[in-house]
């Protein structure tokens, strides 16, 4: 076997919420190792997504990752000196990683307001099936489908 077993690691629930999902995302959105700092972010964007739709925030949070997390996805696989695009379906765990991956990519992306403002609007994008994570969903998608052709190399 070429790869390493991937350790499974338990990631304890965030102490507001109760959720390990979010323990998950603030994780994500921490950088240099400042945990609490990547807490206000999150909290922060939650107070906001409370204000504006005068909802529940985690619902919407929730919501936004299920509408962002990818059915496929494109690998790359070599057979015989060329390059394939090959579509795969995407498992449980990956689905979410990307998810997260891409909301936070689309909130860093935005220029000009704090980060919590721009986490917050790109949740409630996304739990409204649009914004930038939404863009990179759907892209994802066309490509596995226009390579669905060379689905028969997939390993």
């Amino acid at each position: 076997m070429r790869r390493k077993k991937k350790i499974q690691r338990n990631i304890e629930p965030d102490f507001k919420y109760g959720s390990a999902l979010v323990s998950k995302f603030v994780n994500s959105v921490m950088k240099c190792g400042k945990k609490s700092t990547a807490r206000k972010i999150f909290y922060g964007s939650l107070d906001i997504l409370q204000e504006k739709t005068k909802q529940d925030p985690l619902e919407i949070f929730n919501q936004a990752i299920k509408n962002v997390s990818p059915l496929l996805e494109i690998k790359s696989k070599r057979v015989g000196g060329a390059n394939y695009q090959v579509p795969r379906p995407v498992s449980g765990e990956r689905r979410i990683t990307l998810a997260i991956r891409w909301i936070l990519e689309a909130a860093r992306s935005k220029k000009g307001m704090p980060m919590a403002q721009k986490l917050a609007e790109e949740l409630l994008a996304a739990s409204k099936n649009e914004g930038g994570a939404i863009k990179k969903k759907i892209n994802t998608h066309k490509m596995a489908e226009a390579n669905k052709a060379f689905a028969r190399f997939a390993w």
